[in-house]
């Protein structure tokens, strides 16, 4: 389990480092929202699309429940410990988070959607619906970033006017200079994938010999491994400034946008080709909960990101969140069943 750990720390480095100078030509936003948050997001793709093709469709929906969870709450709280303290290479105060209105606005409204969807369960058409959902934030990010383009060319040519060598760095680079970044994305990408399987599976194995029940590894255990790529890539980005930091949320909001619309629809399909294509995922007492309990944490951990900045208070405040939310685990009604 070590040892395949490492793999994925060492992963998790040459993604960082591959999104870091991606960005200089991208812009942190569309890096961290799209190419960094499916990267990162495809162990946990991988976990939901098994579960539900082999009919353990609770297990698969509460996985990217218990994701959500973890990273609104721990994985946003570790990142801003890190940038706000002397565990950064460059400290923050305090976090500009203005520019993400899209994101946060996206991200509520994913959640709502993802809830009263569930209500009558989850079928075909809502498959359709989530992978729209995600396909639509991705255009939205892609317009956002040709437009920041569009804007620092201009600056690019009024500072030339002036004389000035002072130009955007992602106005800078070439081809040339990209080649060494997307080749370590997709290595880091690749060991990722490697890797992600045989960590996850020693890991489920060493919690079932200790003796941990099914609802945990679903929602608390598979998480945490499903996660750990996202985790430790936010964590060596959060080491190196604002630009880094900025990525880390740009992931962070960005994957459980996905979470809450392309997982999904994966989850759906799984579903279809275990059950065939009117296959639909029913509403449970404990499904359910872990819906509410989700969008819940999801809701309250974005009230303090539509400020204009964030701190060390708030990344106390969402670990705190993150630990009322594994005492809650402990009232859920029942184990999860499969079908």
């Amino acid at each position: 389990m070590l040892g395949w750990l490492g793999v994925i720390i060492f992963a998790s480095w040459l993604l960082s480092y591959g999104a870091e100078h991606l960005s200089k030509r991208f812009g942190t936003k569309f890096v961290g929202r799209t190419l960094l948050s499916v990267a990162t997001t495809l162990p946990e793709i991988a976990i939901v699309m098994y579960a539900a093709s082999v009919g353990l469709y609770e297990v698969a929906i509460g996985a990217g429940l218990g994701s959500n969870i973890l990273m609104m709450t721990l994985g946003l709280a570790i990142m801003l410990l890190i940038a706000t303290t002397r565990l950064s290479k460059a400290p923050l105060k305090k976090i500009d988070v203005s520019t993400f209105k899209i994101d946060k606005i996206f991200l509520l409204v994913s959640a709502l959607i993802s809830a009263v969807l569930l209500l009558d369960g989850y079928n075909f058409i809502d498959g359709f619906i989530f992978v729209g959902m995600f396909v639509a934030y991705v255009m939205i990010a892609y317009i956002e970033m040709k437009r920041e383009q569009k804007v620092n060319e201009s600056e690019v040519i009024q500072t030339t006017e002036n004389k000035s060598v002072s130009t955007p760095a992602h106005f800078m680079t070439t081809r040339n200079e990209m080649t060494k970044p997307i080749l370590a994305f997709i290595a880091g990408t690749i060991g990722i994938v490697v890797a992600a399987g045989p960590f996850i599976n020693s890991l489920q194995t060493f919690s079932e010999d200790i003796g941990v029940s099914t609802i945990v590894l679903a929602v608390i255990i598979s998480p945490i491994a499903g996660e750990m790529p996202e985790k430790i890539s936010m964590m060596i980005l959060a080491r190196k400034g604002a630009a880094g930091a900025a990525i880390a949320i740009a992931n962070v909001l960005g994957s459980k946008i996905l979470n809450n619309s392309l997982l999904l629809g994966v989850a759906i399909i799984a579903a279809m080709y275990h059950g065939g294509f009117f296959t639909v995922i029913h509403n449970s007492e404990l499904l359910w909960f872990q819906m509410v309990l989700a969008t819940s944490i999801t809701v309250v951990a974005l009230i303090p990101l539509f400020r204009r900045t964030i701190g060390l208070r708030v990344g106390i405040f969402l670990l705190a969140l993150y630990i009322i939310s594994l005492a809650v685990q402990f009232f859920a009604p029942g184990e999860i069943k499969t079908h």
